[in-house]
């Protein structure tokens, strides 16, 4: 995991190849006026969604997990917060991995929680489990995800 200044995102270019046009991409698009939904960077190896979603609080957030797409994410407005424990530690799956959706979820209780402040992002890698949306109020949000093969 990640969490660092999207004016920082140069220090992270060489961690995965695909990062680099993932983070420009989030650096040089206009994240207000994108709608709702899927857009396309580089097909399905390079995509973002963009979500305009109310903030589930910490008991209402669930650990999740992806095998296939690491995920940048960026709160565009507002603050998100986000719980995180290593998926080595999740014992407890509630929901099994559905490769459709590239998807996992976790009954454990995250480890850390982290608040995603705008202009901020963190990066998800397929070993950690995260919570997103644990913060109140509505929020809008960008996730880029970079295919991992």
């Amino acid at each position: 995991m990640i969490l660092d200044a999207l004016s920082q995102a140069e220090r992270y270019y060489a961690v995965q190849p695909r990062l680099q046009a993932g983070f420009e991409f989030l650096r040089s698009a206009d994240l207000d006026t994108l709608s709702p939904g899927r857009h396309a960077i580089d097909g399905d190896r390079l995509f973002v969604s963009i979500g305009d979603e109310l903030g589930r609080g910490a008991q209402g957030a669930r650990l999740e997990a992806h095998r296939s797409y690491i995920d940048i994410q960026v709160a565009v407005s507002s603050s998100d917060l986000i719980g995180w424990r290593p998926l080595a530690d999740c014992r407890r799956i509630s929901e099994p991995y559905d490769s459709g959706r590239d998807i996992m979820f976790f009954a454990d209780e995250p480890q850390t929680w982290l608040a995603l402040l705008p202009g901020w992002f963190a990066v998800f890698f397929p070993e950690d489990a995260h919570a997103p949306l644990a913060g109140q109020g509505p929020l809008r949000k960008a996730v880029v995800k970079v295919a991992v093969d």
